[in-house]
């Protein structure tokens, strides 16, 4: 099984950036289709953005299309998901997923807490 640390999260004023990073180790990255959630407080998790195994392929939720993007490096065994112009309504927990399916995950990171000022 694949293991999965997020790192990145912080403290950000409205119409800010951050970049989140999601390092894998324990299996070849690169069979891996990987997602990422978020979860604020009170709500259930909820999709945020795919890519495939190949990088090829990505998939963003409405909400955030043209302000996120995530992307890839099979080399150094990483995603990311790049967040520009944040809204207060970005925060939250924000954590990697990884699964052999596409958007089917099975393996899960501890998460890394984004806090959006206004």
């Amino acid at each position: 099984q694949v293991q999965l640390v997020e790192s990145g999260g912080g403290l950000v004023q409205a119409g800010g950036s951050l970049r989140l990073s999601c390092a894998a180790s324990g299996r070849t990255f690169s069979n891996y289709g990987m997602g990422w959630f978020r979860q604020a407080p009170g709500k259930e998790r909820e999709f945020v953005a795919a890519i495939d195994k190949s990088g090829s392929r990505t998939y963003i939720r409405d909400s955030v299309k043209g302000r996120f993007t995530i992307s890839r490096d099979n080399a150094k065994n990483t995603v990311y998901l790049q967040m520009n112009s944040l809204k207060p309504e970005d925060m939250g927990v924000y954590y990697c997923a990884a699964g052999l399916g596409w958007r089917k995950y099975d393996t899960w990171g501890q998460g890394t807490q984004v806090t959006v000022s206004s």
